[in-house]
Order: structure tokens, then C-alpha cells, then sequence
């Protein structure tokens, strides 16, 4: 939700994804990282605040944004590695009331919740909602477990909502919203950033979003928790659905598993049943006429005309590299593959 705002701010011109954060606030301790690097947790940051543990106290232990930082706030050099970062979020949200004038929690609901028509999501709870509980690891007792307003670091996972909202927020993401955000910013964010991490090239880290394999699908999303609850959802772009599981138990269930799980099963058993066709409402007959059979020395390609004047270019047979072009006011055109 933080990284939508931060894209928002961003295609109104108001910074650069290039630029450091020290353009915009004056935290020294978040070094030369640049609001890109937050975004997708390359910025080096240490991925905890100081003090005791923030989930669990009052946000009025750290008032002031310099105060998430401990003695050493940058354990990486920026840009090189991921490495998970919440205070690097408390960073964005401060970002995003600097360039708004306005707390994140406002801005947040005024500019995505509200337009999305997510009623029943907010920065604090609203009855009726189920309590937090947390299973005692040696005994079979249930504990209730506290609800802190975490203040500087809420934007790092201070969120309540509900499935429904959350399919809202799912549908969203899908195909973009022009009054909260285009369908070219969210596909942006869901490309990754980094490279994975050794040993794991199922998963990695787009602009706030999340990226995993799944059952020979590529999925974007995230996951998350606060004390006494588990949250995720996942997106399958490619078969138009998403999973959203959620549990008011601090630990258990592995529940990001079941998010995706539920994509895989309705996609096996409830497959989507394609569009009908339908032809283009017009075609420029200058572009028209390039389409049909082109060649890179003997190979052979197939160019069409799609939707808004793009074109895609593909191998009329076996292998081979294709690509989209989307055309430019200037008469250039640019590839949107590879």
C-alpha cells in the first residue's frame, strides 16, 4: 500500500525513483540510498528499528523518524543485496507525509482506500474484528496479544482489513485503477529489482512486491504479520485470479502457502474461459500495413497489430525471442520485452 502511494507521488512528478532520499528528508542515517532502493529493500538499512520490539510498543518509544535508527543503521553497501527492511518503510511512509503535508494513514485512505471502495480497511481497528492470539509454544493455552498503535513504523504493517477488502485490493492490482494508480505503474512494481538470493531462484523482490514461483506460476503480492495475526495474498496475472488467507494467530499456519495454494487449485479445477473476440474498434492503415511475415536473416517472424497502436513480434516457429512495442508520441517506438 506504501510503495502505491510512493508510485503515485512519483507519475505526478513530484520525484524521480533515481532520487536519494536525501532530496526529500533530512534522515542522514539512511545514507545514499535512493527511493527505488527502499522500495525493493536494497537500500542496506538494518532491518529492525532500535529498542524493544516494534510491533509490540507504543510508537511513542520513537517519536521522531531518526529515531527508528539503532547505532548502526546501514549493514550493506545500497544497491547490492536484498536485505528486508521495515525501518526502510517507516522511511517511505515519512516520505510520503513530507510531499503530501498529510499523515501516511490519511493519505493513504484518502488517495487508495476510498476510491477502491475498501471501507472496512484503516490504520486502527474497527468493531467488530477478531482479537489477536498467540498459542502458548508448551501448553495448550491461548494469550491475548496487544494492538499498539506503532506510530513512525506503521507503515512498515500497521494495517486492518478484511478478505473482502483485500480481493478489492487484489482486483486492483490486477488491472489498475486511473484514479489510484495505471496498469503500467503496478506492472513496474511487480518486475524485479534485484537478484534473488543465492540458492533461492523461486523468489525475489519487485517495488514493495513480493515475487515467488508457484506451481510452474508467477505470482506478486506479499505477505505479512503483526502480533496475534498472519496475512498474504498472492496474484496470478496470467490466470486472472488471486489468493488472500488470513489467521489471528501469531504463528502456525504456513500461510502464504495456502494463498497460493488456493490460485493453483481454481486454476486447475475452474479454469478461466477466454474472452470472446472481438475486433479492434480501429487500426491505423499505416500500421496495418506492416504486419505479416518479417525476417532476421532466414529466421522467420510473425508482426501484429494489437490493441492501442502496439505491436508484437513473434517466431512463426520453434524458438526464438518476441516482443511488444508500444509507440511513442515522438513516431519512436519502444520494447516492452526483454
Amino acid at each position: 500500500f506504501v510503495a502505491v502511494l510512493v508510485m503515485r507521488l512519483r507519475d505526478e512528478g513530484l520525484l524521480d525513483l533515481g532520487d536519494p532520499l536525501a532530496k526529500h528528508l533530512d534522515v542522514p542515517e539512511a545514507g545514499g540510498a535512493t527511493v527505488a532502493q527502499l522500495l525493493s529493500h536494497t537500500a542496506g538499512l538494518a532491518a529492525e528499528p532500535r529498542g524493544p520490539w516494534w510491533e509490540r510498543t507504543p510508537g511513542t518509544l520513537r517519536p521522531e523518524t531518526a529515531d527508528v535508527f539503532g547505532e548502526r543503521p546501514v549493514v550493506h553497501p545500497a544497491g547490492r543485496r536484498h536485505h528486508y527492511s521495515n525501518p526502510g518503510f517507516a522511511l517511505l511512509g515519512a516520505l510520503v507525509e513530507r510531499l503530501r503535508g498529510a499523515p501516511w494513514g490519511q493519505v493513504l485512505t484518502r488517495e487508495v482506500l476510498e476510491p477502491l471502495g475498501m471501507g472496512r480497511t484503516s490504520h486502527e481497528p474497527r468493531a467488530p474484528h477478531a482479537g489477536g492470539w498467540a498459542v502458548h509454544p508448551w501448553a495448550d493455552v491461548i494469550l491475548p496479544e496487544p494492538a499498539e498503535d506503532t506510530g513512525r513504523m506503521g507503515p512498515a504493517g500497521q494495517l486492518w482489513s478484511t478478505a473482502g477488502d483485500l480481493a478489492r485490493f487484489a482486483a486492483f492490482l490486477l488491472d489498475g485503477d486511473e484514479r489510484v494508480l495505471g496498469a503500467e505503474s503496478l506492472a513496474e512494481m511487480r518486475a524485479p529489482a534485484v537478484a534473488p538470493e543465492e540458492g533461492d531462484w523461486d523468489g525475489g523482490y519487485g517495488l514493495g512486491t513480493q515475487l515467488i514461483r508457484h506451481g510452474g506460476r508467477f505470482l506478486h503480492g506479499h505477505t505479512g504479520s503483526m502480533p496475534g495475526f498472519l496475512a498474504s495474498l498472492w496474484v496470478s496475472p496470467e490466470d486472472r485470479l488471486a489468493g488472500i488467507a488470513l489467521a489471528n494467530a501469531t504463528s502456525g499456519p504456513t500461510i502464504g502457502a495456502i494463498a497460493a495454494d488456493l490460485i493453483e487449485i481454481v486454476a486447475e479445477h475452474e479454469p478461466r474461459i477466454p474472452a470472446p473476440w472481438r475486433p479492434l474498434p480501429e487500426a491505423d492503415p499505416a500500421l496495418l500495413a506492416l504486419t505479416g511475415p518479417w525476417y532476421w536473416g532466414a529466421r522467420s517472424y510473425h508482426l501484429r497489430l494489437r490493441a492501442d497502436r502496439g505491436l508484437e513480434l513473434s517466431p512463426a516457429a520453434g524458438a526464438g525471442r518476441a516482443s511488444r512495442f508500444r509507440a511513442e508520441p515522438d513516431g519512436t517506438w519502444t520494447g516492452l520485452d526483454g
